[in-house]
C-alpha cells in the first residue's frame, strides 16, 4: 500500500520496529473477530515522526514516538471523563480499528502516540508498549500492595515485564507455568517460586494475575488466592471459564477482566520502566518474515517477544 499521510490531528512515524502480540495471533487465525479488511496488525510500534498533520502540537519531525493498542478514545463519554478511557464505547484499538505497526510506516492520532524513554533502543522499546503496559494495569487492577504475595499464572512476555515490577515493589511473587525453562527464568528474574499448574504456591496469594488465556487457569488462580483476594485476567480472549464451585470464590474473593489501558498507565509505567530499569528480551525478526514471527509464537518457539524490525 502506498505511504499514509496525516489528516488533521495526525501524525506519521517511519516504523523503527513492531512487537508480535498474542492478540495479532487470535486476529490473524479468527479466534479475534475482524473489525475490517485488509487488515495490517500490529500494536507496539516503534518509529520517528516523519509527517505532522494540521492542528498538531507538541510533535516534531524526526522525535521518537510509540503507538500502542489504545489509538482513540472519544473524550466526552463518561468513563472518559472519569479517567476510565480504557472502556470508552467509542475506542478504537491500533492493529484492530486502525491500521497498525506491521508496515514501514503508519499514521495515528498524535494524542494517542507515546513518548519512550532514553535508555531503551526501539527493539528494546517495542515491547514495553503492549505486555510492559497491560501487565502494570493488570497489576493495578489486581489490588496487590507492596510487600504483598503475588501469583502469576503463565509466563509469557507480558509476566516476565509485570515480574519486574512486582519486584521493585518489593512483593513476594510466585508463579506457575507449564515450562520448566521458563520456570527458571521466572527463578532468575527475582520469583521467590516457581511450579506448574499442578503444584499450589506454597503461601496464599493476596493477588493474582492470569496470562494464559485458558478459563482453567483462572479457577487454579482463584484456589490460591487468600479470603479477600482478587484475580485479574489479563486476556482480551479467554477459551471459557469451567464452573467451579462457589466456595472458591466465597470470603470476598473477586474475579477482574483487564481491559486496554488509558494513557495515564502508559505514562507511568514507561517512567517506572526507565527507573527500575526493566529487560526485555527479544527475538528480531525482519519484516517480511511477519508470518514467520506469528508461527513461532503460535508454536511457542519465541524465548522473549518477537520484535519485527523495519
Amino acid at each position: 500500500v502506498p505511504p499514509p499521510s496525516p489528516g488533521p490531528g495526525q501524525i506519521a512515524l517511519s516504523v523503527r520496529a513492531c512487537g508480535v502480540c498474542r492478540t495479532d495471533l487470535q486476529l490473524a487465525e479468527g479466534d479475534i473477530p475482524l473489525r475490517h479488511t485488509p487488515l495490517i496488525p500490529g500494536h507496539q510500534a516503534v518509529g520517528v515522526v516523519s509527517g505532522v498533520g494540521q492542528d498538531v502540537t507538541g510533535w516534531s519531525l524526526g522525535d521518537r514516538a510509540g503507538l500502542a493498542w489504545l489509538g482513540f478514545a472519544c473524550g466526552a463519554c463518561r468513563f472518559c471523563l472519569e479517567g476510565r478511557e480504557n472502556l470508552c464505547p467509542d475506542a478504537k484499538f491500533t492493529g484492530w480499528d486502525i491500521d497498525g505497526g506491521y508496515a514501514e510506516s503508519l499514521v495515528c492520532d498524535a494524542r494517542f502516540a507515546l513518548r519512550l524513554p532514553g535508555g531503551f533502543d526501539d527493539v528494546a522499546a517495542a515491547p514495553l508498549l503492549c505486555g510492559g503496559v497491560i501487565g502494570y494495569r493488570s497489576l493495578k487492577i489486581s489490588g496487590i500492595e507492596s510487600g504483598g504475595r503475588l501469583g502469576l499464572y503463565g509466563f509469557g512476555a507480558s509476566a516476565r515485564l509485570a515480574l519486574q515490577v512486582a519486584v521493585h515493589w518489593g512483593c513476594e511473587v510466585f508463579v506457575c507455568t507449564r515450562s520448566t525453562s521458563e520456570q527458571q527464568a521466572a527463578l532468575a528474574l527475582g520469583a521467590a517460586w516457581a511450579g506448574g499448574y499442578d503444584h499450589s504456591p506454597p503461601s496464599p496469594l493476596d493477588a493474582a494475575i492470569t496470562f494464559a488465556p485458558v478459563g482453567d487457569v483462572v479457577v487454579t488462580a482463584l484456589k490460591a488466592v487468600d479470603r479477600g483476594g482478587t484475580v485479574a485476567i489479563n486476556a482480551i480472549h479467554l477459551d471459557r471459564i469451567p464452573e467451579f464451585s462457589y466456595d472458591h470464590l466465597w470470603l470476598e474473593r473477586q474475579l477482574r477482566s483487564v481491559a486496554n489501558f488509558t494513557r495515564q498507565d502508559a505514562a507511568e509505567f514507561l517512567q517506572l520502566a526507565a527507573e527500575i530499569p526493566i529487560h526485555t528480551q527479544v527475538d528480531e525478526y525482519p519484516l517480511a518474515q511477519a508470518n514467520e514471527a506469528l508461527a513461532a509464537l503460535a508454536e511457542g518457539r519465541v524465548s522473549g517477544v518477537a520484535v519485527l524490525v523495519m
